[in-house]
């Protein structure tokens, strides 16, 4: 791994000093007090992780100076200290790399889940519906709340589909690698002969969109206004309430029926909708990035197979940083931090290596 210079390292503590002076003279305006705070909370860490690198330097030297003293009992004692320290500044040197390392701006944003049964039928929405409930109590062990945006329920149980918010510190940075077909491998409840069956759903993590991020003409809309069908109870609307947007220049549809209320069901379209443009320009600028790199651990491809369910074996395997854990139980109830970690760290190495290339 590069180790960041003594003059990057400089300029780094030179422009926290510099912020720090800025907010103390009192005479910014609100607006400009409020982007400079900002950016000093955003770079006060780093610097911190700085100062630690240069001052375990300054000790090296120090250190190797006196191994080279003339008393022996002296030289001795400076050369443990001096492995302590290179092992010490090791650590510093790569905390600092990745305290610099480019952050996703959508990472503290708040999440758009969506999962949708795959092959497999009955079994596959009833699997829908247990990564669903997986992922509702992780968010509850995270402190984040998660809403109901639409879902289509079949006669059988689990989910043909569902959309949810989620809402919370840091929800797409834990969660943007769960996108992708996840497979199970179980005896279903129908089946009388206990043959194991494989079926799929796949999941997509979209970091939400504000009404800030884009402007969405009302001109490009073409808005249809209908009576929703569903399965009875609940689901039966009387009045004209279902709402279908279209938005003309991308052809992107969204539908929303589940609300009895006009005016929600199209707040809630228009969230969707508002999240799956902002996605679909944040992967058109990744695109046009030069070098733009597709990791096997954040591509997002939601064709790509990342993880198998073995119900059997008790296990679950994330193919794409070969790890295997038999917790499966736990893993369903939500006991996510191993499998969200083991990525994140995955994520970080591949970067770090990319910064050497």
């Amino acid at each position: 791994m590069k180790t960041i210079s003594a003059e990057r390292i400089a300029q780094i503590e030179a422009r926290r000093d510099e912020l720090q002076a800025m907010m103390a003279t009192g005479d910014l305006p609100s607006d400009r007090f409020v982007a400079v705070s900002k950016e000093y909370a955003e770079l006060e860490p780093v610097a911190n992780a700085a100062a630690e690198v240069r001052r375990l330097r300054q000790e090296a030297d120090s250190l190797a100076f006196m191994t080279q003293d003339g008393d022996d009992e002296l030289r001795e004692l400076a050369a443990e200290e001096l492995h302590a320290n290179r092992n010490a500044l090791a650590a510093a040197d790569r905390h600092l790399a990745l305290a610099l390392l480019p952050r996703d701006a959508a990472d503290e944003r708040a999440a758009m889940l969506e999962i949708r049964a795959g092959t497999g039928g009955d079994e596959a929405a009833l699997f829908a519906g247990d990564l669903f409930r997986m992922y509702q109590r992780y968010a509850e062990r995270q402190g984040w709340r998660v809403e109901v945006i639409s879902a289509s329920v079949p006669d059988t149980g689990g989910y043909k589909e569902v959309v949810a918010s989620v809402a919370g510190a840091g929800v797409f940075a834990k969660l943007k690698f769960e996108s992708g077909v996840h497979r199970v491998q179980r005896v279903p409840v129908t089946e009388s002969g206990g043959r194991i069956h494989t079926s799929a759903a796949t999941v997509a993590v979209l970091p939400e969109a504000e009404e800030v991020d884009l402007q969405i003409d009302d001109k490009d809309l073409r808005i249809d206004i209908y009576r929703s069908s569903g399965a009875g109870g609940q689901h039966v609307n009387t009045t004209d309430s279902a709402i279908r947007i279209t938005h003309i220049p991308t052809g992107l549809v969204v539908i929303q029926q589940d609300e009895r209320s006009q005016h929600k069901n199209r707040a809630k379209a228009m969230k969707v909708l508002r999240t799956r443009l902002y996605e679909a320009e944040r992967e058109r600028l990744a695109s046009e990035r030069a070098g733009a790199r597709r990791s096997m651990v954040g591509s997002g491809d939601r064709s790509e197979r990342i993880r198998t369910y073995n119900f059997p074996q008790g296990r679950v395997t994330d193919h794409r940083i070969n790890l295997t854990l038999h917790r499966l139980p736990e893993i369903l109830e939500g006991e996510l931090d191993e499998l969200v970690g083991a990525l994140l760290a995955e994520d970080e190495a591949e970067r770090l290596a990319a910064l050497d290339g």
